[in-house]
């Protein structure tokens, strides 16, 4: 069947936790728009009953290493991993070669991913001068040139009132601003979590303190200055506890978790395999299990894969030598729904909202929800397809994943952005890839 972009999806459960809706209906989309389904011209009709159909996910934590790092990811890979995995929409992340600290380099991007990206790609800029902690980047001009985040990710903003300006600039032009928390004293030269298996194996470790007193931090400032500010990859209990209290206080801290840190433990690392080196590092059962209460209670509204690819070459070296990320753009929806929804974390609308309402509302997006007239950005879940996860067929250029092999229940089956089936595994129905 061809890709026309005129559909009538019919009798899947459609949910869309923006709007509360959990329903079996039919949705049409119109020349790329979401359309009442008797209004659709020469619509071609879609069963995917027994589906889920939801708003087009949202992965606000990506890195896509163009420029610079082309041998291990680009725009266009990014973008084809981003839909095979099931999202519509992701953020790039600006820790680039050079970082995306001036207008040129964002327009750059744009521009790339104008031409190339086969999915909705959007711009975060840097909060300092290269990404130095040292002088705050031209906001404004980022801003104009179309950022919708800022972030130094990789690197944490140590000075106290350089922060504190950030917090209370960001404010004038609508900015959330993403944090890296990580107190580079106390993590030098740390390569894992500072526990039993770091002394076990002899590597130095990264405490969970140097996260938690830089979130600590952050909040005392955003009360102060009345800002908004989001925590990156959380990883430590004292962070999620430090963060639900600052909710309930009415201060704008909201966070997000990963994958790997709400499925695995420092434990993995007993191996050597650097496939489990990332930052911040895999933590104790005690924070994974308080990850997991942070998103059931919404602490946590965000699930994020912090997509950082590596090329194997560069994992392939002793352990203290690999750098650090893992990738997550193909395997983030199956693990997630494997491990939150079939183990009975979260039900399927919660889950769906991480991924939707949660992102869009912490950039302020006008996305993440199903409404006429809106561009038809869809994923659509099958919740019951049991598979294996095979490094091997990924879009991403790069294989650095802690989940190969692992068998799964749950896949995003179909990827629609402005009513185009980009990625699809649904009978009759191609994809764009």
């Amino acid at each position: 069947m061809s890709n026309s972009g005129n559909y009538i999806l019919e009798g899947g459960r459609v949910i869309d936790p923006k709007n509360g809706i959990d329903q079996v209906m039919d949705i049409g989309i119109d020349s790329g728009l979401f359309c009442e389904p008797e209004k659709v011209t020469n619509p071609q009709r879609i069963n995917v009953e027994g589906l889920i159909v939801a708003p087009g996910f949202i992965d606000m934590h990506v890195h896509l290493r163009q420029p610079g790092a082309a041998d291990k990811e680009t725009i266009k890979t990014g973008s084809m991993a981003a839909a095979a995995g099931g999202f519509t929409t992701i953020l790039a992340m600006p820790n680039t070669k050079p970082v995306a600290d001036t207008a040129g380099s964002i327009d750059y991007l744009r521009r790339n991913a104008a031409e190339n990206a086969i999915v909705n790609v959007l711009p975060s800029g840097c909060i300092t001068k290269g990404r130095e902690g040292k002088e705050m980047a031209g906001i404004g001009g980022l801003k104009k040139a179309g950022i919708v985040a800022i972030t130094d990710d990789g690197d944490c903003v140590h000075f106290n009132e350089l922060m504190y300006n950030v917090l209370e600039y960001s404010k004038t032009f609508g900015l959330t601003v993403l944090d890296h928390c990580e107190d580079d004293t106390l993590a030098a030269d740390g390569l894992v979590h500072d526990g039993y298996w770091a002394a076990i194996n002899g590597f130095r470790g990264i405490p969970s303190a140097s996260e938690v007193i830089m979130v600590a931090r952050d909040i005392i400032l955003a009360e102060a200055v009345e800002g908004k500010v989001h925590i990156q990859h959380v990883s430590a209990a004292d962070s999620v506890r430090y963060i639900r209290d600052a909710q309930k206080r009415g201060i704008a801290v909201s966070a997000e978790a990963t994958p790997h840190h709400i499925t695995l433990t420092d434990e993995c690392i007993k191996d050597f395999n650097t496939n489990f080196k990332m930052k911040p590092p895999l933590r104790t059962e005690q924070d994974r299990l308080a990850i997991i209460d942070g998103l059931k209670d919404n602490t946590i509204a965000v699930i994020a894969t912090d997509h950082a690819p590596h090329t194997e070459t560069d994992k392939l070296v002793e352990f203290a030598y690999a750098p650090f990320g893992v990738i997550g753009l193909e395997t983030a929806v199956s693990i997630c729904l494997t491990e939150l929804f079939h183990k009975g974390v979260l039900n399927i609308s919660e889950f769906i909202s991480k991924f939707t309402k949660g992102p869009a509302e912490v950039l302020g997006l006008d996305r993440g929800s199903i409404e006429l007239g809106k561009k038809a950005d869809i994923t659509i879940l099958n919740t019951e397809l049991e598979h294996v996860i095979d490094k091997n067929k990924f879009y991403s250029k790069s294989r650095n994943t802690p989940f190969n092999g692992r068998s799964v229940k749950g896949k995003a089956v179909a990827a629609v952005v402005e009513g185009k089936f980009i990625y699809s595994e649904i009978q009759g129905i191609s994809g764009i890839i």
